[in-house]
């Protein structure tokens, strides 16, 4: 059995790892649209609304991998967790996953399309009003 844990705390901690990631990759996109809204507004131009959309969008897609993984990752806990404890392998390789872990999922999650949306359409909204 204290394998069996050793093994769950190695995995919990990729997972807690992961999360913090997502929250990390949140924070730079809130910093870069900010910056942006401070370089337009103080001169006027929009171009710097406009060069937000491509970093926002790319770190879309970052945040989307490590939810994604961070899922596959939780299915691998689940799968450590319903098993012998003598076929503890002490494997970070995950065996499986469910339908629910892919990557285009992860993208379209309602948390992610909910805040980068929310993004997006602050940038629009900006954008209208200079």
């Amino acid at each position: 059995m204290e394998q069996k844990l050793k093994h769950l705390e190695f995995i919990h901690s990729t997972i807690n790892r992961m999360a913090n990631n997502s929250f990390l990759i949140k924070a730079w996109s809130v910093t870069l649209v900010s910056g942006s809204f401070v370089l337009s507004v103080k001169d006027s131009n929009i171009k710097y609304i406009l060069i937000a959309y491509a970093p926002t969008f790319f770190f879309w897609c970052l945040d989307a991998y490590f939810l994604w993984q961070e899922r596959i990752f939780r299915d691998h806990y689940d799968y450590v967790r319903t098993h012998e404890n003598s076929k503890i392998d002490f494997s970070m390789k995950p065996k499986k996953s469910s339908k629910n872990s892919t990557y285009f999922r992860s993208l379209l999650s309602p948390t992610l399309l909910l805040y980068y949306l929310g993004i997006f359409v602050t940038l629009l909204v900006v954008i209208c009003l200079i």
